[in-house]
């Protein structure tokens, strides 16, 4: 089937080229997949950018569900997207998926090749870390300035004009990412049997938690985690520590001040080795900040804590809340790179 918004030109007068491109984002929950229009123009693409087709599925991860498993969720996640465009895959110019846990070449080989044995030969295919997309879901696509993604994990990752990258935190919990919502969770979840076996003080959160779970004492906690320690699970009940924290709770707010402290150095630690803030360190630069850690809008507001002591460190920082999902982003991405 011929892309209905095509017109069979390499650009019409409504400045759609012809075919479509797919922009993926592969976080540590779920994969979104949007099919958008092919535009030949480089970076001045319409705002907001046309949606043809959107989709949701598994985690693509294959880090944190197997490889089978990610195959699969990256094949239904690209077909529904692409059914509901009205397109197939011929109509495809390029495919940008930013997934998590692409840290090394061979990850990245091993995932594009999947895409490419999903798709003809002559369909582009880049795989990035989600980081990198989330960070061009705020620049229409350009390569420059820090990302901070605080959502079930966190990273930040940065480019430099010179084209050099730079990466803090994106580990894991084991490995000190305490400002990501499984790390915030886990720590309340501590909190909670510290203070029930004497080891620390008395927490709003061991009510509140046992509550939303539908437990009876803290002693079945340690079932209801293991039964499932997935991050997301876990990550989950960032808002319960927040509620507490808003309430008054002083562990609470002890561990989402911690996390912002954490986040915050994120970002310092990329700035810094990029020179992003410049020789005097009032350069100004973009902090694309995404994630449901820091877009909670409530009244401890931890994307707000993270952004002022970001702006503290650097005065030039523009801190940036996207206006398009990361899979947006990386459907920019691929048109940058495309028509590049």
């Amino acid at each position: 089937m011929r892309n209905p918004h095509s017109n069979g030109e390499a650009t019409g007068e409504n400045g759609f080229g012809d075919g479509v491109i797919l922009g993926l984002d592969g976080g540590a929950t779920s994969t979104v997949c949007v099919c958008v229009p092919y535009f030949s123009f480089g970076d001045r693409f319409p705002d907001p950018l046309p949606i043809l087709g959107r989709a949701v599925a598994g985690c693509t991860n294959r880090n944190s569900v197997g490889e089978t498993a990610a195959r699969d969720s990256l094949e239904q996640v690209v077909s529904e997207a692409l059914a509901q465009s009205g397109s197939d895959k011929s109509d495809v110019r390029g495919v940008c998926l930013g997934v998590s846990g692409v840290n090394h070449p061979s990850d990245q080989e091993k995932i594009e090749n999947w895409i490419r044995d999903m798709f003809p030969s002559h369909v582009k295919v880049y795989v990035q870390n989600d980081a990198i997309v989330a960070l061009a879901s705020g620049t229409m696509g350009k390569l420059h300035g820090c990302v901070l993604i605080a959502g079930t994990g966190c990273i930040a990752y940065g480019f430099g004009e010179d084209g050099k990258e730079a990466r803090a935190s994106g580990g894991g919990p084991i490995l000190g990412d305490w400002g990501s919502g499984y790390g915030i969770s886990a720590q309340a979840l501590t909190a909670v049997i510290r203070a029930h076996d004497g080891r620390g003080p008395e927490t709003l959160l061991t009510s509140t938690i046992l509550k939303a779970l539908g437990l009876s004492s803290p002693d079945e906690l340690i079932g209801w985690t293991y039964a499932d320690p997935s991050w997301a699970r876990i990550a989950a009940l960032v808002p319960h520590v927040v509620s507490c924290a808003e309430a008054g709770d002083k562990i609470s707010d002890k561990i989402l001040v911690d996390a912002a402290d954490d986040l915050a150095l994120s970002v310092k630690a990329v700035v810094q080795r990029l020179g992003l803030c410049g020789e005097d360190g009032t350069a100004s630069f973009p902090v694309v900040m995404v994630g449901g850690v820091l877009n909670a809008n409530r009244k401890w507001d931890t994307g707000k804590e993270v952004s002022n002591r970001i702006i503290r460190y650097f005065p030039g920082a523009q801190t940036i809340i996207p206006k398009v999902e990361p899979a947006v982003g990386a459907a920019l991405l691929a048109m940058n790179f495309l028509t590049s």
